[in-house]
């Protein structure tokens, strides 16, 4: 059975000879057999169900029986090739146990936005593949996302490199700037769902752009999308992206690659099972490394770019969202307070009641997996706003992660968590605009740098100062008071949550005479 299997393979058996080798020389778990020679789980699967007898199972790991090992030595493939990136990953020991290390301590994989762990040899080869491939002191490499950690083994290989991270992740990002921060390397982190557009301050400024997408075609097509957006120079930027495809369905490959060359982007090479992973199965564990060089700066415009852009989760191009009973238990909690101002007249054909002046707002965000309760908070201003999140979301399942978000916003909206929603699987948050006659010049401070999150915080903050205290300080005496900040030139919205949290302290501090006199 098993030479008709590789037979019916063709020229692609080799890939089949590999898991033969693998499982006449020792014991290996299905994972490994998946992994190490690139193939599709359910690939590997037929294969053990052709050996069949001959095979030995124990705990999850699988072995031809030693006697019948020999049987097989007709279909070994006597490979001693070596990919020379792979053999550089050996020569680097040092590296490869901290980059162990660091992924044995990063936040958990959330399923919600496809992370999948890649190893610690794949996030090496790439930091090793890029600085041989590339001259990369000086140069700036933007990761758009960055579970996987490539950021902090690109640093580890060449210290002189300028990394930026943008990525969804609040959690991902604090440990990003921590480990990096410790090391004295230069790693900037900024907070961005690219669904929604780019931070201003990372557009066009990078030579090299490097991402490991959801691998949905809309998934595939918008990070590339923003990758091109982020380069500085077309003629000489490269898109790096991560690609996998079960060789069991071409046509979802097909679809990718007709999105990225609709983007204009040039295929420079594509090296196939560059990176493996710990997981995703169904694709052999790997995906191809593509290099890309952009023709043109097409970006993805408002209307086109998808929300639905993951394979796993609520947020996944085959996701239902929520129950009309949930939905309506939000818009029942949404409706305008009396101490809210009249919403503003709006163009014809604008439903989303958004902005200074809107009376209330009713928000469907029980996809998020954490980071979008907070910035749809800082993103508007209505008298009232009701969320529908999870029960497990982070900000809402504890005490503790309810009054973290208290504290950020508590300036700015007094916020309620109703637990008891008809679906008993949903929360509604429902914040409530605070008076600005409560608080004081500090807190004022605060409120009016929450309310304008969208400008940047240099400008947002001074102007802050002089309008919380009534003209007393001018614009030059309140930029003075605030001082150099390496955050200065991003938007408050753009941060990534633990630098809001310690921003807002420095703001409340600046308005106080205490500050005035140091």
């Amino acid at each position: 059975m098993v030479r008709a299997l590789l037979a019916e393979r063709g020229p692609h058996a080799r890939k089949l000879r590999r898991v033969v080798d693998l499982l006449a020389g020792d014991w290996h778990t299905l994972a490994e057999l998946v992994r190490l020679p690139a193939v599709p789980r359910r690939t590997v699967q037929e294969l053990l169900t052709a050996v069949g007898d001959d095979l030995e199972s124990s705990r999850d790991r699988f072995r031809l029986a030693p006697a019948k090992a020999a049987d097989y030595a007709e279909f070994a493939t006597g490979d001693d090739l070596v990919d020379p990136v792979d053999a550089l990953v050996s020569r680097h020991g040092e590296h490869l146990r901290s980059i162990l290390a660091d992924i044995a301590d990063v936040p958990p994989p959330l399923a919600a936005l496809d992370h999948v762990q890649a190893t610690a040899e794949t996030a090496l080869k790439r930091a090793l593949w890029l600085d041989t491939t590339y001259d990369l002191a000086g140069r700036t490499l933007l990761c758009l996302g960055d579970h996987d950690l490539t950021s902090l083994a690109v640093c580890a290989v060449n210290p002189d490199v300028e990394v930026v991270v943008v990525d969804v992740d609040d959690r991902l990002l604090e440990f990003i700037s921590t480990r990096a921060a410790a090391r004295g390397w230069s790693v900037r982190t900024v907070h961005a769902d690219f669904r929604f557009g780019l931070p201003p301050a990372v557009l066009e400024s990078a030579d090299l752009v490097f991402s490991d997408p959801p691998y949905t075609p809309e998934g595939m097509a918008l990070f590339a999308a923003r990758a091109v957006e982020c380069l500085a120079d077309l003629g000489r930027g490269r898109v790096l992206l991560a690609y996998g495809f079960s060789d069991r369905t071409p046509a979802l490959g097909l679809k990718v690659q007709q999105e990225l060359q609709r983007l204009g982007l040039v295929f420079e090479a594509v090296l196939p099972a560059f990176h493996r992973f710990d997981g995703a199965q169904a694709i052999g564990s790997a995906a191809d490394l593509y290099v890309c060089r952009p023709t043109s700066r097409r970006s993805v415009s408002p209307t086109s770019a998808k929300t639905a852009i993951y394979t796993h989760g609520p947020q996944s191009v085959e996701a239902t969202g929520p129950g009309s009973t949930a939905l309506a238990a939000l818009v029942d909690l949404a409706p305008r307070p009396e101490s809210s101002p009249p919403p503003k007249p709006r163009a014809p054909g604008w439903a989303d009641p958004i902005g200074k002046g809107a009376a209330s707002l009713a928000v469907d965000l029980s996809g998020d997996p954490g980071p979008w309760l907070l910035r749809t908070l800082l993103a508007c201003s209505p008298g009232r706003m009701a969320a529908l999140v999870p029960n497990n979301h982070p900000n809402v399942s504890s005490a503790a992660g309810q009054q973290e978000l208290r504290s950020l916003v508590d300036t700015r909206f007094a916020l309620r968590f109703l637990r008891s929603t008809p679906d008993g699987k949903h929360c509604v948050v429902v914040a409530d605009q605070v008076l600005a006659g409560t608080l004081d010049v500090g807190g004022l401070t605060v409120r009016e740098v929450l309310t304008r999150a969208h400008g940047k915080l240099g400008n947002v903050w001074r102007e802050a100062l002089v309008a919380a205290t009534r003209g007393a300080l001018t614009k030059r005496e309140a930029r003075e008071r605030i001082g150099e900040h390496e955050d200065l030139e991003l938007r408050l919205i753009d941060l990534p949550r633990h630098r809001i949290a310690e921003l807002l302290p420095l703001v409340r501090a600046s308005a106080s005479q205490d500050s005035a006199s140091q």
